[in-house]
């Protein structure tokens, strides 16, 4: 499959990772986050994904660990819609635990090139429609971590 992508600013060109399916993102820019609050941090990319096909963001495992920080929406989402010259990508953050200081604050640098999340593509969810029901017919399996302990 072939994907249009378009850089922005000298953007750190994206690759697929050699371990895994996912495609890591970069920081396009320089951003101090002050702990307790939150940014949007610009990685330098626009794509014209196919329709029919989205794109799911997320933090890498060493984000957190790295920069204290957390993806505000856990996962995000972009559509096939978002196509445009203009529709840039960006990774909404949240300083949750500052790993240094600026200007008296404290906070997380996140600096142009830092790889701080991933992406994939994955087909939308086909057309569904809901059949409303009394019952399934099924033995119940117990709710919420009932496969077990440990």
């Amino acid at each position: 499959m072939r994907i249009k992508i378009k850089y922005f600013d000298n953007a750190t060109k994206l690759k697929k990772i050699v371990k895994g399916n996912w495609i890591d993102v970069y920081s396009n820019k320089d951003v101090f986050v002050e702990e307790g609050t939150r940014a949007m941090i610009p990685l330098g990319f626009a794509l014209e994904l196919p329709k029919g096909w989205e794109g799911h963001l997320a933090p890498r495992s060493s984000t957190f660990k790295t920069w204290g920080i957390i993806q505000t929406n856990s996962v995000g989402v972009v559509d096939d819609t978002y196509i445009g010259d203009n529709d840039q990508w960006h990774m909404p953050i949240y300083c949750l635990q500052g790993k240094e200081e600026s200007e008296g604050k404290k906070g997380t640098w996140i600096k142009y090139g830092d790889k701080i999340g991933q992406f994939r593509i994955m087909e939308v969810m086909p057309e569904i429609e809901f059949e409303e029901v009394e019952s399934f017919g099924n033995e119940d399996r117990g709710g919420f971590g009932s496969t077990g302990k440990k």
